[in-house]
């Protein structure tokens, strides 16, 4: 059991060193940037906890707001890195095309303000998206746990 999960791990490492390198370079690039933020590992992951209102995952570097939503009392921090290592998974599918498939829709549809306008007037929750629905449900298969799933956020 334990040399499987240490294998998975190995596998998990080599994969996004390799076929997801273009997004695993960028996140080591924000990995030392943040250096001397608090860090962790979560299922092979390296989840770096920053103040930027937001979550994002490149390759197996996680990085998440250490509050990521106040207002919201019933989700912690523990459900968003499921999310989060969702997209981590992604990221080993997809290879190089991950930036384009998932990154780029993600980041337009949290940062656009004609994306908050469409799920506010449509009743939209941000995680309505198929890439963050996607993440989810990924999150969730891999680690057996529970995912920040469709809140509503601004």
């Amino acid at each position: 059991m334990c040399y499987s999960l240490h294998m998975k791990k190995i596998l998990f490492t080599l994969i996004q060193w390799t076929w997801a390198l273009p997004q695993t370079l960028i996140g080591l690039i924000l990995y030392f940037l943040y250096r001397k933020n608090s860090h962790f590992s979560y299922h092979g992951s390296v989840v770096t906890l920053w103040d930027k209102p937001g979550s994002i995952s490149l390759g197996f570097f996680l990085f998440l707001c250490a509050d990521p939503y106040p207002n919201v009392r019933a989700h912690t921090l523990e459900p968003m890195i499921v999310h989060e290592y969702g997209h981590s998974i992604q990221s080993l599918l997809l290879g190089p095309f991950y930036l384009l498939i998932i990154g780029l829709p993600s980041f337009l549809w949290a940062n656009l303000k004609v994306c908050h306008t469409y799920r506010k007037k449509n009743n939209l929750s941000y995680f309505s998206l198929y890439t963050e629905t996607w993440a989810n449900k990924l999150g969730e298969m891999v680690t057996k746990e529970k995912s920040i799933g469709r809140i509503f956020i601004d």
